[in-house]
């Protein structure tokens, strides 16, 4: 069976969790303490002792989109993602890619440049993510998902991005993200993940 490693108050390994509960995948949630993330012994699973990190029956895997797309992949009898080759699959490593290269860190960038008090840096970042935003919603427009109006594993990386959002008080003030976020919310994998 495989292990999900998380540390207490850690905000990324919620969206493995939410992969491998939509996957059905069995899996071992383990939550370390803050303590537990600096031994030795979780050194040799990550080693800049960080998490999520996937224990397989073929070794250990880290960073929470490769390990999500490992999750998808590995159980495509749940239909997370599509065949390899078909355009649609690379539309999903587009998504998951963006979530974690251009949306992520223009959330992060929002936040802690609006921590800072200097407003020339807090208006750059809010113009970042703006952007990241409106491409969003430009690729949600009336759909229900990213990928061909279903839901797939990109859904969960971006969702995972839109909770640091959230959690942030950084949501957009737009509809199609809004609604977006609330079909997201209401998968029962998704409220198993981050309970």
């Amino acid at each position: 069976m495989q292990r999900l490693y998380q540390r207490e108050g850690a905000g990324r390994p919620p969206r493995v969790r939410w992969a491998l509960e939509e996957s059905g995948a069995p899996y071992e949630w383990v939550v370390m303490t803050p303590e537990e993330g600096r031994l030795e012994e979780h050194a040799r699973r990550h080693p800049l002792r960080r998490v999520p990190v996937l224990e397989t029956a073929d070794g250990l895997l880290f960073e929470s989109a490769a390990l999500c797309l490992h999750v998808a992949d590995s159980h495509p009898e749940s239909g997370l993602i599509p065949a390899p080759g078909a355009f649609a699959r690379g539309q999903v490593y587009q998504w998951a890619f963006f979530a974690m290269t251009e949306l992520e860190p223009a959330v992060v960038g929002a936040y802690v440049a609006g921590r800072g008090g200097d407003a020339e840096v807090t208006a750059k970042a809010e113009q970042r993510l703006e952007k990241a935003w409106n491409a969003l919603a430009a690729a949600l427009g009336e759909g229900a998902y990213l990928v061909g109006g279903e839901f797939t594993i990109a859904d969960v990386v971006v969702g995972g991005v839109l909770e640091s959002a959230r959690k942030f008080d950084l949501l957009p003030d737009d509809d199609r993200v809004l609604a977006y976020l609330a079909r997201l919310d209401e998968r029962p994998a998704k409220q198993r993940a981050y309970t």
